[in-house]
């Protein structure tokens, strides 16, 4: 069964279509990948979904209810979670802060004198930041992680909140190599354990063809493929959108 179900989506600003009669589904323990080139309409769709921006017409139903038009913290309450291309922490907390704060507001806790703050939420926020690999780090200001590890603690603030649908806008961007391959294989373990849903956006070919295991391709805002990866890499449309280049044709052909 379906977790998210998007149903002829439409997003105009004037006379350019953004998002074009777009729709498709993400199941529980599924990766999705939202591709196309630059002003298909991947981020429009994509802040849709998170309630950044309101829809026109069409149909967002997330486990069960429609949220099309929702504000982001509603939709974060009804469990999901988004991860940003430039990562958003508190650069000023320290890592475990970090985390804290998502267990506080999850939580609603109100201030109590006769308690410490920093001791809030420390132990939940520790389990989560040991789960993404950076729990050494944990007394250390976020301003001074290397970004491999500021991404970490961005997914790692994501999940805190135990979210149903995960939203990752380019994960691997400003990533060396081995670095975006450990986050999206530490992605890939969280899928499986927490049966989360992923829908995420990237440029990189060699992520989404090792890591999706059901792609979408948006080009001028309309859908013109959907499927697995190897039903995408050998569609003729796509290949034209992508004009044949080599980065993209390597990628899907060796993943």
């Amino acid at each position: 069964m379906s977790i998210l179900a998007v149903s002829r989506l439409v997003k105009s600003y004037g006379g350019l279509h953004a998002v074009a009669d777009v729709s498709f589904d993400v199941k529980r323990g599924q990766i999705v990948a939202l591709i196309g080139p630059n002003g298909a309409g991947k981020s429009t769709c994509f802040n849709i979904l998170n309630g950044q921006i309101r829809p026109d017409s069409g149909s967002v139903i997330f486990n069960g209810a429609e949220i099309g038009g929702n504000h982001p913290r509603e939709n974060w309450k009804l469990g999901i979670s988004r991860t940003f291309q430039v990562p958003e922490t508190y650069a000023s907390m320290t890592v475990c802060e970090n985390v804290q704060m998502v267990y506080v507001s999850k939580n609603r806790s109100a201030f109590n004198p006769w308690r410490s703050v920093d001791r809030l939420y420390r132990d939940e926020a520790m389990t989560v930041l040991e789960r993404v690999g950076i729990a050494s780090q944990a007394r250390r200001p976020a301003s001074v992680l290397a970004y491999g590890d500021v991404k970490r603690l961005e997914l790692a603030i994501a999940i805190a909140s135990d979210p149903i649908l995960l939203l990752m806008d380019e994960p691997a961007a400003g990533m060396s190599p081995a670095e975006r391959i450990d986050l999206m294989k530490l992605t890939d373990s969280l899928v499986r354990e927490r049966d989360l849903a992923v829908l995420f956006t990237e440029h990189s070919m060699d992520v989404v063809f090792s890591y999706a295991h059901h792609i979408l391709v948006l080009s001028r805002g309309k859908l013109i493929a959907s499927g697995t990866p190897a039903s995408v890499r050998d569609n003729r449309e796509v290949q034209e959108v992508y004009l044949g280049s080599s980065a993209f044709l390597d990628s899907a052909r060796w993943s």
